[in-house]
């Protein structure tokens, strides 16, 4: 087992990063921006495999991308796609996979609760989608299998202001069946959605590490004082360990497939909690400025919590993770 970045999975993060680095996650979804990071970069196609027009990259090069779209708050259905694209990936469905990796943005859900059944050939319910307004494709999940379908959208006010969801209600529309969904598949979702949460707490903690420096109250940096130096000790050990389980958790996707469960429920029974106390934390340590709607910091917050929501609350992970482990 070998959990270190290659040589060429650095190099990926470093071009991600750059990329990155030009875009504000307050902009929302632009198009231009995803016609850049399909076209220059490919990182939409990134897991499609190179038959459908992708690169055919492994679960731990995308846990290197997510890691850095976190860290930069990236807005817009780059998560969303992903999510489509392992469910797709998982079921063998190529016509699909081809048109993301050519910058079709889509969507999947409910990825946790349910609440839309199918019944010969149509679906009827209601669920919440991430990004379903933008989304070209849409991917349903219900009891009986996942299916591709258009039913109305209505978009509704998120906590995350960088990213949309939108509430898509069925009717009885027709729905094209794609197959059962693979239970690795929901895995796989969760490994991906830790990536980012990785991201996201090394960003937080990087930008109170900087503010620590420059902020002086009472004739001091606020990095000085022993509450601040030890929360921030906190949280770096923190980061070390989501590290460890994310990196070991893209670590089985790709090689271990039989130690995936046990490592997805771990990443986000850890992640989550994690990724929001490191965004809190932040906020709190920010002072009056992490207030500010200008700032950044309450975006990070509001991102942290909406990841650790996303796929069900974490007793569900913990439950799950100590029937794994016969606890």
């Amino acid at each position: 087992m070998n959990l270190l970045l290659s040589d060429e999975q650095r190099e990926l993060g470093s071009v991600a990063k750059a990329f990155l680095s030009t875009v504000s996650p307050r902009d929302g979804y632009v198009q231009a921006v995803y016609e850049r990071l399909n076209g220059e970069l490919g990182l939409g196609g990134l897991i499609v495999p190179e038959d459908c027009g992708g690169s055919g990259a492994g679960y731990a090069d995308l846990a290197v991308v997510l890691e850095e779209a976190g860290a930069a708050l990236l807005p817009g259905p780059f998560l969303s796609t992903v999510f489509a694209a392992i469910v797709l990936r998982e079921l063998g469905e190529k016509e699909h996979l081809t048109a993301i990796a050519s910058g079709v943005p889509a969507t999947v859900g409910p990825l946790w609760g349910g609440g839309i059944t199918a019944t010969d050939g149509t679906l009827t319910g209601e669920a919440l989608f991430l990004n379903g307004a933008e989304a070209d494709l849409v991917l349903v999940i219900t009891a009986e299998g996942v299916f591709t379908a258009q039913g109305t959208v209505s978009p509704v006010d998120a906590l995350d202001i960088t990213r949309s969801q939108a509430r898509i209600s069925f009717g009885g529309e027709p729905a094209v069946a794609l197959g059962a969904l693979p239970a690795r598949a929901l895995d796989l979702i969760a490994v991906a959605l830790a990536a980012e949460q990785l991201g996201v707490i090394r960003a937080a903690l990087a930008a109170i590490v900087e503010y620590g420096k420059v902020r002086v109250a009472f004739g001091r940096a606020i990095g000085s004082y022993q509450g601040v130096k030890h929360k921030l000790a906190d949280l770096h050990c923190a980061l070390e360990q989501a590290e460890s389980i994310v990196r070991y958790a893209a670590w089985t996707a790709d090689e271990a497939p039989d130690e995936l469960p046990t490592a997805a429920a771990l990443s986000q029974a850890y992640l989550g909690r994690a990724c929001f106390q490191a965004a809190k934390d932040s906020l709190l340590l920010h002072g009056g400025i992490g207030f500010t709607w200008e700032h950044d910091a309450h975006i990070y917050y509001k991102r942290a919590k909406s990841d650790e929501v996303l796929l069900g609350p974490s007793r569900i992970h913990r439950a799950k993770l100590a029937d794994l482990l016969e606890l």
